[in-house]
């Protein structure tokens, strides 16, 4: 099991989306099993991820895909700020379909939505397993809805789902959120981190500052970042660089 964040896997890259569609179509082509699960995350980065991996479809069988979300706001489905919907519009439809699609609930107890969401995933992690978590960076440090301070960074190993809020209110809607004990159970873990407001977030992760990022452990952690979220800080600490 890797380190914290998995900093020794940071790769620099020119387009974080291309080498995360890269990255997808690898860990694909080495699954263990007939199946592939995976993860997705919100935000401009992972649609822009998601786009690219809808450019080049071919580039794995969708079919064989099971889609699930690592995190999503307790908004209803079509919102603008529902995970689902970027999902379905950036990555199933644009592919033309995927194996499965399992949202999380948003309807009813937050409570409620959480255990049976935890439940899904239970399943899957005692079954096939979890072969893909995609993961963001906030500005904050957080990722997944993993915020500084909040009790779902405390879960214990039989908690999957999480019903949490940013207790900084820096970021809206009550939402739900897989578990850090959920993500250490993943074959791999890729982080994409893309733009400047995302540099002290960053830098706070490789020196192993306390957010909830630096927490994240897995078989296989991954970090894609861009020049931009790097800084001069980047280029100084000789991080490996990829022309993707």
């Amino acid at each position: 099991m890797r380190g914290p964040g998995g900093l020794e896997h940071l790769t620099a890259v020119d387009s974080v989306p291309r080498a995360f569609a890269a990255l997808l179509a690898a860990a694909f082509a080495g699954r263990p099993g007939p199946r592939f699960s995976l993860l997705c995350s919100g935000g401009s980065t992972a649609a822009a991820c998601y786009d690219a991996c809808a450019a080049a479809p071919q580039s794995l069988d969708w079919s064989l895909v099971d889609v699930y979300l690592g995190d999503e706001r307790l908004v209803p489905a079509d919102d603008p700020d529902a995970n689902q919907r970027l999902v379905r519009e950036h990555l199933i439809d644009p592919v033309g379909g995927v194996g499965s699609f399992s949202p999380m609930p948003t309807d009813g107890d937050p409570d409620g939505c959480a255990a049976a969401y935890g439940g899904i995933l239970g399943r899957l992690v005692a079954g096939p397993g979890i072969d893909l978590v995609h993961l963001g960076l906030g500005p904050d440090g957080h990722t997944a809805s993993l915020f500084p301070g909040a009790a779902s960074l405390f879960a214990g190993p039989d908690q999957r789902v999480a019903a949490t809020e940013d207790p900084n209110v820096r970021n809206p809607h009550p939402r739900l959120t897989i578990t850090l004990p959920v993500i250490a159970l993943a074959r791999l873990v890729v982080f994409t981190v893309s733009g400047p407001e995302k540099r002290w977030a960053l830098d706070a992760v490789r020196r192993g500052e306390d957010v909830p990022a630096t927490r994240v452990r897995a078989q296989d952690v991954r970090w894609i970042v861009d020049g931009a979220a790097l800084g001069d800080g980047g280029a100084r600490s000789g991080a490996r660089r990829e022309d993707r």
